[in-house]
């Protein structure tokens, strides 16, 4: 199968893409390429690199594509609220794009990656078909995107929606603001597990393995099985609140369990039921909370990830580009040649 990656060098993308390739598929990476290139520079040679935005490629990028993985986004709250106008382009116009170029183009299935922070705040354990609360433009975007692109969906045009629990472990686009991986990196820079308040908030988990292979079985299963159909993608047992996520990290590399709070109390808080897409699809993760942490301990004391790298915060890499481009906006304004 020739798939489509979009976001194919992201956190998720990089591991995904190859995947895709070790199971025999062409892949294509469409991808703005923020974070650099350095996240496929081990399968650059293997697959087609487009370095392009969602919003505007050329739809002869479609030709020959048989499958498209819409995971381009800006990828978390913290980023979606930076231009909640921005984020609403890019990940709900601008993946609506996709998926509509994708049907006119003949393209035979389109899987769209959501999130379980579409929950928002609930208390009970939440399906599929509950009732959404979205608290974030980021949550929102995802939303609306979802409720445009599912209704695409007809015999020869198959749609899935993947509503991801919060992903952890390693990637070559290493992110260290995610909840696993972050707590890691707190002990190893400060010898203290940071917390976001209060703790009891609850959140679903996957490994972003576990989450890449939820994809794959997705374009490989049969079409009455996933066509316009959402899945919640983790399992039941990795529903975990944070403060005893905190404890499982500390057991889990063999360290004291020091912590320090951070931040507002936290207002999303969601329990997710995995049923469905065990049952139907056979999904089981094959990774833990445990697994994530020692991985990302060991990554980063042997160097594979830079603890101070500035490209593994997201929000903080934004902000970064924004800044460099309003200053050359400024130099361009004031005449100046560099």
């Amino acid at each position: 199968m020739n798939v489509l990656v979009t976001g194919g060098a992201g956190y998720i993308g990089s591991i995904l893409c190859g995947m895709l390739l070790e199971k025999g598929h062409t892949v294509t990476c469409l991808d703005r390429f923020f974070f650099g290139m350095d996240s496929i520079k081990d399968i650059a040679d293997k697959v087609r690199i487009i370095k392009d935005d969602i919003r505007w490629f050329k739809p002869e990028v479609f030709e020959g594509v048989d499958a498209v993985i819409d995971l381009a986004s800006l990828s978390n709250d913290p980023s979606g609220e930076l231009d909640p106008q921005k984020t609403l382009e890019i990940n709900y116009k601008g993946r609506v794009r996709v998926a509509q170029l994708s049907k006119k183009y003949r393209v035979r299935r389109y899987v769209l990656a959501s999130t379980c922070s579409v929950y928002g705040f609930q208390e009970d354990v939440l399906s599929e078909e509950s009732s959404l609360n979205p608290l974030t433009t980021y949550a929102k975007a995802n939303v609306l995107a979802e409720k445009e692109i599912l209704p695409l969906a007809d015999e020869s045009f198959t749609v899935t929606v993947l509503r991801q629990a919060t992903v952890y472990g390693y990637s070559p686009r290493m992110r260290l603001d995610l909840a696993v991986n972050g707590m890691v990196l707190g002990f190893y820079k400060n010898g203290k597990i940071p917390i976001m308040r209060d703790g009891r908030q609850w959140r679903p988990f996957v490994h972003v393995r576990d989450t890449s292979k939820a994809f794959i079985e997705v374009l490989e299963s049969e079409q009455d099985l996933v066509n316009e159909q959402v899945f919640n993608v983790g399992s039941d047992d990795q529903n975990i609140q944070i403060f005893d996520l905190a404890k499982i990290i500390a057991e889990s590399i063999n360290i004291p369990f020091n912590y320090e709070w951070y931040g507002s109390p936290d207002k999303r808080s969601y329990r997710v039921n995995f049923n469905k897409i065990k049952e139907k699809l056979s999904f089981k993760p094959e990774y833990t909370p445990r697994d994530g942490a020692k991985e990302i301990f060991e990554a980063l004391k042997d160097g594979r990830i830079v603890a101070d790298d500035p490209k593994t915060i997201t929000v903080k890499w934004y902000k970064q580009l924004l800044e460099m481009n309003a200053l050359i906006k400024s130099i361009e304004i004031n005449g100046v040649i560099l």
